[in-house]
């Protein structure tokens, strides 16, 4: 066989993505138009596109992901797969997006990360360079950054603008991009919609006016030439101050993660104390709470501020780490690509033991009972290792309880088990014993039982001893 036929036969299914342009076919290019004529097979992300006729009428659209999927994350995952198998079949298909490829296209991202399909991109007009046109604007000039409208919140966080919020696509974004900035810019803002179209439609409006002058659909953009306080602008003066503490004063200069200990735990027990005294109906003993948890912040903050002088860390870092695990064990949440796993959840008991499972595996753990702070409160540990057993249904024998009526779950409540508890540690004082120890025991006895389960399962009968 032939080298040539050897490359053919290795050679990956390819998908060739262009884009339709921002508006209709005046403003497709000549590129896409070729690669359309070149490709009999053809797929497209939206038919929600005014230029979408230049297609022919044999293409296959993908809206219908927009109504099976639950998240948008199971909608773009939805159209790679679809996209994926086309190519799979045919070797060789198009697949064509509204604006440009490389514009805020998940499922191009999606597919240049695939490693089953090799993928072409032709590049096309954007919603950008008309924008622009339509502003007057040079961006690179005005140093216009562009924001997505569905993480406004993050991404603009202490920008002052200009800002170019992109795909304020329902009134639930606008209203949340509009939520999000506690000091309203007295500048009008610029609302695009529809640019390129026969219903293009530019309007000024003030900040707090938007959800009011604004309809918004897919084709909706904000310009905001300046924000009058930056997002975020608290906590990022927070952390400039904490640096300044560090540098300037001399207790805070003095201190380390060590001798920070006994403050972190104070302040965790203030929260804890004010979380005892806050009234959730009527919202009583908030002020207090607010108080406690800024002086817990403050440590979080202190340390990270510590970790950042030494080079090791900072707060960015930290911030970003406890993002990334949220998202890695929420699955549930955010679909597959999260990376933690199944998705599927029937309640929350199922999420605690979704988090449990995936935490084992970051942790290369060898069991659920690993990581486990053995310098815990014996009852706290009880729980643990209660909770993470029953996550692999394992459960402790507390048949002798129930024979003597002290478990019944139909009545069991807050003050019951209280007096149980009370009880328990009243017997064990007038028998001369130490409830703390004996807890600790039973517990190192049952977790010897879960350790014991998971190797057989893991194993069988001939699991190593």
């Amino acid at each position: 066989m032939s080298g040539q036929h050897v490359s053919a036969i290795n050679e990956r299914p390819r998908v060739t993505v262009v884009g339709l342009g921002p508006a209709g076919p005046d403003l497709c290019t000549t590129a896409t138009l070729v690669a359309i004529d070149e490709h009999p097979h053809r797929l497209v992300r939206t038919v929600r596109h005014p230029a979408v006729s230049v297609l022919g009428d044999a293409v296959v659209a993908l809206d219908h992901h927009y109504e099976s999927a639950a998240s948008f994350t199971a909608v773009y995952a939805g159209m790679v797969e679809e996209v994926v198998a086309a190519a799979e079949v045919h070797s060789q298909i198009l697949y064509a997006v509204p604006g440009s490829p490389m514009v805020a296209e998940h499922t191009v991202e999606l597919l240049l990360a695939d490693d089953r399909v090799d993928v072409t991109l032709v590049p096309a007009l954007s919603f950008l360079d008309l924008a622009w046109v339509r502003l007057g604007v040079d961006p690179l000039d005005d140093g216009v950054r562009i924001v997505d409208a569905h993480r406004f919140p993050v991404e603009a966080a202490g920008e002052r603008g200009p800002l170019l919020v992109a795909q304020v696509d329902t009134p639930a974004v606008l209203a949340d991009v509009v939520a999000a900035v506690v000091d309203p810019p007295d500048e009008l803002v610029t609302v695009l919609q529809g640019l390129g179209t026969a219903d293009e439609r530019i309007v000024q409006a003030l900040w707090d006016d938007l959800p009011d002058v604004v309809d918004p659909d897919h084709l909706t953009s904000l310009f905001v030439p300046r924000l009058a306080a930056p997002i975020a602008a608290e906590v990022q003066r927070f952390v400039d101050l904490v640096a300044v503490l560090r540098r300037e004063c001399p207790w805070d200069s003095e201190q380390t993660h060590t001798t920070l200990r006994p403050h972190l735990l104070e302040e965790a027990h203030e929260v804890l104390e004010a979380l005892d005294e806050f009234d959730e109906v009527s919202g009583e003993g908030s002020g207090a709470l607010e108080e406690e948890l800024g002086d817990l912040l403050f440590q979080v903050v202190f340390h990270a501020r510590i970790a950042a002088d030494d080079g090791r860390f900072d707060l960015a870092d930290v911030t970003r780490g406890i993002h990334d695990k949220l998202r890695h064990r929420h699955p549930h949440v955010f679909g597959p690509e999260s990376g933690g796993g199944p998705v599927g959840v029937d309640g929350s008991a199922d999420v605690v033991a979704n988090w449990d499972r995936i935490k084992q595996v970051e942790k290369g753990r060898e069991s659920v009972l690993d990581g486990i702070p053995p310098t815990l409160p014996a009852l706290a540990v009880a729980q643990k290792v209660v909770r993470r057993a029953a996550g692999i249904d394992v459960e402790p024998d507390s048949g002798d309880l129930s024979l003597y009526g002290l478990l019944d779950d139909d009545a069991l409540d807050d003050e019951a088990l209280g007096d149980l508890l009370l009880a328990v540690a009243v017997s064990a004082w007038s028998a001369g014993l130490d409830a703390e120890d004996a807890l600790r025991g039973a517990v190192g006895r049952f977790s010897t039982v879960v350790r014991a389960t998971e190797l057989e399962r893991l194993y069988g009968g001939d699991h190593p001893r």
